[in-house]
């Protein structure tokens, strides 16, 4: 009985650690949300105000640039991936994925061959335990991405777009829109060529539905778009990255907050068994020196 309620004492002391380290994870989460969050509107400004300027080129002028320029004998597709550098966090990752995988098999029924682009260790672990390959990929920022850091995706990506062998002839987005602290959605969305009857503000508010004035485009609007379209990219894929931060961190939050919860439910639990242990074992050594109390008793009377 002894050895019982120390098992129950030992697994006690076990969980109530893991309860710490839980408790910790779920409050270094709840601060960074805040500001991952202000980090995401910081950026909706000049994200918006690009957006417009790119719809108002490509609108108000007849030019052909092959970033708005629609290909309709497509064949190769990019997918860029946001997921996670580190675990914990949910079904973050694995919703993201589960997109990822959506969209691909929606683009090979197109039939459109599918280039695989990745940000973050957990999908680089899922498509390498697969032996599924990727084209690159990046690690080391998805919880506090930077504007250098989608610089880097984004160039690469572009580079791929605009080659003119072994090239792209779409470019896809799969991340995690960042809805409230307790919801999160994976989606994802054509980045190149750019639709302009699909383009959004960050409002959800249709870009293209503004009265534009007239413009006068210098040197040309063609050298206009060369400019403003990679930055437009860039903006997506940042915004993207925090988005995606956010939803991370607010995952992490929910999960360590559920394994807390388990873990405080779990002692509970186990105290009751010790306790049951120790009252047991109470009774067992109470019941020992009746009995011998008894039998000593009884061997008095006897020998009287």
């Amino acid at each position: 009985m002894g050895a019982q309620l120390r098992v129950y004492k030992r697994r006690i002391r076990s969980v109530t650690a893991t309860k710490k380290i839980t408790k910790a994870m779920e409050m270094i989460s709840a601060s960074r949300i805040v500001k991952a969050q202000r980090a995401v509107a910081a950026s909706t400004p000049y994200a918006d105000e690009l957006t417009r300027a790119v719809t108002a080129v490509a609108t108000r002028s007849n030019a052909k640039h092959p970033l708005t320029h629609e290909n309709p004998n497509a064949s190769r597709a990019a997918v860029l991936l946001v997921t996670a550098d580190r675990g914990l966090a949910g079904g973050y990752s694995t919703n993201a994925i589960k997109q990822a995988t959506l969209l691909t098999a929606r683009l090979r029924v197109e039939g459109k061959e599918v280039v695989t682009y990745i940000c973050g260790r957990k999908g680089v672990q899922y498509y390498g335990f697969r032996n599924q390959p990727v084209e690159a990929s990046w690690t080391g920022f998805s919880d506090k991405p930077t504007y250098g850091d989608a610089k880097t995706v984004a160039a690469d990506l572009i580079e791929a777009f605009t080659a003119e062998t072994g090239g792209v002839d779409e470019l896809h987005l799969v991340s995690t829109k960042f809805i409230s602290m307790l919801t999160q959605s994976a989606t994802d969305a054509r980045l190149l060529p750019l639709k302009l009857d699909e383009v959004q503000l960050s409002d959800d508010s249709p870009a293209k539905s503004e009265i534009f004035p007239l413009y006068d485009f210098e040197p040309s609007a063609e050298g206009v778009l060369d400019a403003l379209l990679p930055r437009y990219v860039e903006s997506r894929i940042y915004n993207a990255l925090l988005q995606s931060a956010a939803s991370e961190h607010a995952a992490r939050r929910r999960a360590m907050k559920s394994a807390t919860d388990n873990a405080g439910e779990l002692i509970k639990s186990l105290t009751r068994l010790a306790n049951s242990a120790r009252q047991a074992e109470i009774t067992q050594e109470i019941s020992e020196i009746v009995g011998g109390a008894n039998a000593l008793a009884d061997a008095s009377a006897g020998s009287e």
